[in-house]
This record gives C-alpha cells, sequence and structure tokens, in this order.
C-alpha cells in the first residue's frame, strides 16, 4: 500500500443545521504520497496542469458522513498537482462539504456539540 501523508486546514464552517443534524464547511485538503515512476532529473518541482491530474494515480480518498460535496472549480478547477523530483506529489484541493453530525440536543441551550471530520479511503 501507498503511505499517504494529509493536512487539513478548515478555512469556514458557513452552517450548521440542529434539525438536519448536519454542518457545511469548506476545507483545504492536502496529500502527498511518492511515486516512484515519476522520478525525474532536472528541476526539484514543478506544478502540473491540474486537467493532467486525470492522468496520474490519486488517492481514493472520501469524507465519511458526506451528504453532499463539490470541488471549488471558479474560475477553473481549484486543483493543485506539484511534482518533485525524487517521485514525491502533492495533490491539493478546496472542497466544501456537507457532513452528518448526530446531536444530542437534550441539554438545548445549555448544549455542547462535537461534530467529526473524517477522511478514509474507499478501499483500505
Amino acid at each position: 500500500p501507498v503511505q499517504i501523508a494529509m493536512t487539513l486546514d478548515i478555512a469556514s464552517i458557513s452552517s450548521i443545521s440542529e434539525s438536519d443534524m448536519d454542518y457545511t464547511a469548506t476545507i483545504s485538503l492536502r496529500q502527498r504520497w511518492t511515486d516512484p515512476r515519476l522520478v525525474f532529473h532536472g528541476n526539484k518541482s514543478f506544478t502540473l496542469d491540474a486537467r493532467l491530474v486525470e492522468l496520474l494515480w490519486v488517492p481514493d480518498t472520501y469524507i465519511v458522513e458526506s451528504k453532499r460535496s463539490f470541488l471549488h472549480d471558479i474560475t477553473v478547477g481549484n486543483r493543485l498537482v506539484r511534482l518533485f523530483s525524487n517521485g514525491t506529489v502533492l495533490y491539493a484541493l478546496r472542497i466544501t462539504t456537507t457532513v452528518a453530525c448526530n446531536m444530542d440536543l437534550s441539554k438545548y441551550p445549555m448544549d455542547t456539540q462535537t461534530c467529526r471530520l473524517q477522511l478514509e479511503s474507499c478501499k483500505y
């Protein structure tokens, strides 16, 4: 299996819905892995046109309990693909997602909620 390093920044939480038991967040997700087939000599790194990502292997990462998600694409897709000479790939995305959050409202209005944002691989 390929080891994937991930970092995630929450840019905003735009809504929390007690009635729908969910929240909507915009996140920046960065994934990094090494593919020995992509080793090259020369520059230390370069950025690929994001449209070329269709030609690369990328992790099958998904957001657990996501009701709906989308990649930002104004004016072009908000994806970054950077390739390093040692075969390391940096793949960055900007995503808005609505995620289920089971809330216990029995102590409302003095309640506290904990909502998770969990990422997993589809196949592993």
